[in-house]
C-alpha cells in the first residue's frame, strides 16, 4: 500500500468538501439572481442609455471591471433598443465616433503600472478625444501592507497632470473595490489551502487600505470632481444597509456577500448593480455637444 504525505490527504480532503459545498449552493443562487435581473432591467431609464450612446467613453481596469462590463453587457441586451457601443480597445481610432471603449491598464498588485498605463494611454490620442475618461484600481492592488499615503500621491500627480493637459475630457475618480470579510467554510477553506501552498492569505487588514485609500479620494475629490464610488455601492445592500465590519478596535467597510461568489469577484447579481450605477452615474455627467 502506497502511503501518502498527510498534506495531500488533508488537501484532498478540503478540495472534496468544496466541490460538494459548490453543488449544493448552485440551483439556489441562479434562481436568486434572475429575479433580481429581472427587476434590474426595469429599473434602468432608457433615456440614460440613449445619452450614453452619443458619447466617448474610456474605462480602464483589471478583473473587477471585467465584472462591471460583463454587468453593462447584460443590461444592454436587456434593452434592445439602445445601441451601446462596447468595444474591448484603448485605440485612439475607436474614439473617432461614439464608443464604450474599455482595456486592462498595469498589472495586478502593481497600483503604479495602472496609473502610468492610464496616462500612457491618454498621452498617446484618448486624451481630448474622449469626453469621459477613468481606471480602477484592483482590490488586490491594496494590502496590509500598501503604503496608502504614497499611492495616492501618485494617483493625485498624474490626474492632476492629466486634467490640466486635456481639458476636454473629463476625468472620473473611482474608489477601490473591496472584498467580503465573511468567514464562510469557502473562504477558510480557501485560507487554508492558501497557507499550504505557501500564498499570502487575505486579510481584514487589507480591506482597512482600501478603505483608508477610498477615504483620501473622498477628502480630496467629492463635491469637486466626480467621484465613482464602487466601494460604497459593493457595501450597500438593496435594502439601503451597510456592510461594516469591526477587527480589533477597526471599523471598516466590506464588499456584501451577497454580490460576491469568492469574496472579491463580482457575482451576476453584483456586476448589474455595479453597471446601472454607473450607467446612471454617466449619464448624469455633462458633456460636449455632438453633432
Amino acid at each position: 500500500m502506497i502511503l501518502l504525505d498527510k498534506k495531500l490527504y488533508y488537501i484532498f480532503g478540503i478540495l472534496l468538501i468544496v466541490c460538494v459545498l459548490c453543488f449544493q449552493a448552485c440551483d439556489e443562487t441562479q434562481t436568486n439572481n434572475k429575479q433580481v435581473l429581472s427587476d434590474m432591467n426595469r429599473n434602468i431609464p432608457a433615456s440614460a442609455l440613449e445619452k450614453l450612446s452619443k458619447n466617448k467613453i474610456y474605462f480602464g481596469h483589471q478583473s473587477v471591471g471585467f465584472n462591471i462590463i460583463d454587468g453593462v453587457t447584460d443590461i444592454i441586451n436587456g434593452t434592445p433598443d439602445i445601441k451601446l457601443n462596447i468595444v474591448k480597445t484603448h485605440d485612439p481610432e475607436a474614439f473617432e465616433k461614439p464608443v464604450f471603449a474599455h482595456s486592462a491598464v498595469g498589472q495586478n498588485m502593481n497600483p503604479k503600472s495602472k496609473i502610468d498605463d492610464f496616462t500612457g494611454f491618454m498621452d498617446r490620442g484618448i486624451g481630448n478625444k474622449a469626453d469621459f475618461s477613468f481606471f480602477k484600481f484592483c482590490y488586490v492592488d491594496f494590502t496590509e501592507h500598501t503604503d496608502v499615503q504614497k499611492t495616492f500621491l501618485e494617483y493625485k500627480n498624474a490626474m492632476a497632470y492629466l486634467s490640466e493637459k486635456y481639458p476636454e475630457t473629463i476625468f472620473i475618480h473611482v474608489t477601490v473595490p473591496l472584498t467580503s470579510n465573511r468567514a464562510d467554510i469557502k473562504t477558510i477553506v480557501k485560507n487554508v489551502i492558501k497557507k499550504i501552498i505557501g500564498r499570502p492569505v487575505r486579510s481584514y487588514k487589507d480591506n482597512v487600505r482600501r478603505n483608508q485609500f477610498n477615504d483620501l479620494l473622498r477628502k480630496e475629490y467629492e463635491g469637486r470632481e466626480p467621484l465613482f464610488d464602487l466601494a460604497m455601492i459593493e457595501s450597500t445592500l438593496p435594502d439601503g444597509k451597510k456592510v461594516i465590519n469591526s477587527e480589533n478596535g477597526i471599523t471598516f467597510y466590506s464588499l456584501a456577500p451577497e454580490y460576491t461568489d469568492d469574496g472579491g469577484h463580482l457575482n451576476e447579481k453584483g456586476r448589474r448593480i455595479a453597471a446601472r450605477q454607473l450607467l446612471l452615474f454617466l449619464a448624469g455627467l455633462p458633456a460636449r455637444n455632438h453633432k
